[in-house]
């Protein structure tokens, strides 16, 4: 989400000019959604199509292994676009998926993380042993906005116990300053983000 909505990129960490800009006109900036002033991107024209969605999730994976450190353990997607990327990104990478849901989705017990988003407070649950001590864990969702989402996320998967990898994301918004704010969740792990926009 993003008060801006232009949909031409600037850098893209993995992917070809062509193909980038063919990936990001799949995009729908949407505005005043959900609240007024905020325009969301919505990535499901993208998801519609099938070699678009192949071209997303290879260079997703791509992204991955690039990141320093080693391979991960787990990927961990946040509800719910977070989970349409991360299982196939999961599957590619030879690693398994951990669901980070809203509150009160999840059936067992859960380990629990507040933050403030644009337009509002929210939390996300994981299972308290969804990720094994010292698991190595990739944090995906599709956009990368202010920063808080993200920064919650990879809180929970240090309070359970994983090891960050990283956090990647689809499409970054960089007029939020989306990786400045994820710098101290992150601690040290890297950032990355197939397509980027002004």
């Amino acid at each position: 989400m993003s008060s801006g909505t232009s949909h031409r990129a600037t850098h893209r960490a993995t992917t070809t000019d062509d193909d980038a800009a063919g990936l990001l006109a799949l995009l729908r900036a949407v505005p005043d959604h959900p609240a007024p002033g905020i325009t969301f991107w919505d990535i499901t024209p993208l998801l519609g199509d099938a070699d678009a969605l192949a071209r997303a999730t290879g260079a997703l994976a791509e992204a991955a292994r690039a990141m320093p450190g080693g391979g991960v353990d787990l990927v961990a997607g946040v509800e719910a676009r977070g989970f349409v990327l991360g299982a196939p990104l999961a599957l590619a990478l030879g690693a398994g998926f951990v669901p980070l849901r809203k509150a009160g989705k999840l059936p067992w017990r859960t380990v629990r993380q507040d933050y403030s988003l644009e337009y509002g407070e929210a939390s996300i649950e994981a299972h308290e042993d969804a990720v094994p001590a010292g698991a190595r864990v990739l944090v995906i969702d599709d956009v990368l906005a202010t920063g808080g989402t993200a920064s919650a996320a990879c809180s929970l998967v240090r309070r359970l116990g994983g090891e960050l990898a990283g956090a990647l994301f689809l499409l970054e918004l960089t007029d939020l300053d989306g990786r400045a704010a994820l710098a101290g969740a992150l601690g040290g792990a890297p950032v990355g983000a197939v397509l980027q926009t002004p």
